[in-house]
């Protein structure tokens, strides 16, 4: 028996059963199944191409996983969009292109701005540092003068806006290895001009300096740097109090800012896995969601580059413990097995130490924090 044919619903004529399509309810003959349809890049679903957006993207998808660019217009995933503004300001989605073509010739960057890093120094660790200014301007005559004294010889900063500060901006580093941090770069002469220009940041109790340790420093292999950070994170639940004690901050700035993840001392391991199941986010003492660098985030602004100098240290203490140690030596580890550990390279962190009471010896008189 003669199959009966059936009528396209899309373009009205007939075609054979066995060349029927259904696509969104619609049935269809082959020839408006290949002209009429296509497959959404996304969820890989057939779609009419008269219900898709940016020609293969379906509605659905597009209201769920993209945005359109506020300054070209072209379509973007929201995992690819930059904002300008604050943290929580999602109102003008940027793409690449056309938010660096703006920020790049700001003074005093937008918060997202994130530019191609420059690694400064020889050595398989690099450190980044954001260092919080507050109380004298988010104007970009200071920050402008503050640049000229950074970047005198080299493009070694950039100026950053920060929600959390009340008027002022945040400094940020490229990556350099500690050793250029303590000899290359003008730290002393920014901090000194920052003063001058009646920035605070201890004082203002607004400001932390957070410093972003590139993972590739902790290990040669994926596994290495994870096994690297699971000590780092045990090193800080072992000793918090200490290093709270070192951050100068207080208990309830820690918990606004840089919260601990607690959690118990089991073993390295356990520590690395709490953290990541805790969904505490970015405001712990030490963040892991950047992809390329661990952030300690639990000290307190400071002009005062001996203090400086010393956390730099401390940072790289901290590591070298994680990288050296077993998990089994760490676990027996004391805090004055820790602080016997620094060589006297490092006599800014030895010093500093001695001045909080965190030393084997007794403290030292210590000049004002600014």
């Amino acid at each position: 028996m003669k199959e009966t044919k059936l009528i396209c619903e899309i373009c009205g004529n007939e075609y054979e059963p066995s060349e029927e399509h259904v696509v969104n309810g619609m049935h269809m003959c082959q020839d408006c199944f290949e002209l009429g349809t296509v497959t959404c890049r996304h969820c890989g679903e057939r779609v009419l191409v008269d219900d898709t957006v940016d020609d293969d993207l379906c509605e659905g998808c597009y209201e769920t996983y993209y945005t359109r660019c506020d300054g070209c217009d072209r379509v973007i995933s929201l995992d690819e969009a930059y904002y300008r503004g604050d943290d929580y300001d999602r109102e003008y989605p940027y793409c690449h292109d056309c938010y660096h073509e703006h920020e790049d010739d700001q003074i005093i960057h937008d918060y997202y701005y994130k530019p191609e890093p420059i690694f400064y120094g020889t050595g398989g660790r690099y450190y980044g540092v954001e260092l919080e200014i507050d109380e004298s301007g988010e104007c970009d005559c200071c920050a402008e003068k503050i640049l000229g004294v950074a970047n005198n010889t080299n493009n070694h900063m950039y100026i950053k806006h920060d929600g959390s500060l009340d008027d002022g901006f945040e400094m940020v580093s490229h990556p350099m290895t500690l050793d250029y941090h303590l000899h290359n770069m003008p730290w002393q002469k920014i901090m000194q001009k920052a003063i001058e220009l009646e920035y605070r940041s201890h004082q203002a109790r607004t400001c932390g300096l957070h410093v972003h340790i590139s993972r590739k420093g902790l290990g040669d292999t994926y596994e290495e740097q994870e096994a690297t950070i699971a000590k780092i994170l045990y090193f800080y639940e072992k000793f918090w109090n200490e290093i709270l004690k070192f951050s100068r901050r207080t208990e309830g700035q820690a918990n606004r800012w840089a919260r601990r993840y607690g959690g118990g001392l089991i073993n390295p391991k356990e520590t690395l896995k709490h953290a990541k199941n805790s969904c505490l986010g970015r405001y712990v003492a030490v963040n892991l969601e950047n992809e390329n660098t661990v952030e300690m985030r639990i000290f307190r602004g400071t002009l005062k580059y001996s203090t400086f100098a010393a956390t730099l240290q401390m940072v790289d203490e901290i590591c070298d413990v994680a990288v050296s140690l077993s998990d089994e030596e760490l676990q027996n580890l004391t805090w004055l097995d820790f602080v016997q550990r620094i060589t006297s390279d490092k006599q800014e962190l030895i010093d500093y130490l001695k001045a909080k009471r965190l030393y084997v010896n007794e403290p030292v008189t210590a000049n004002e924090e600014v």
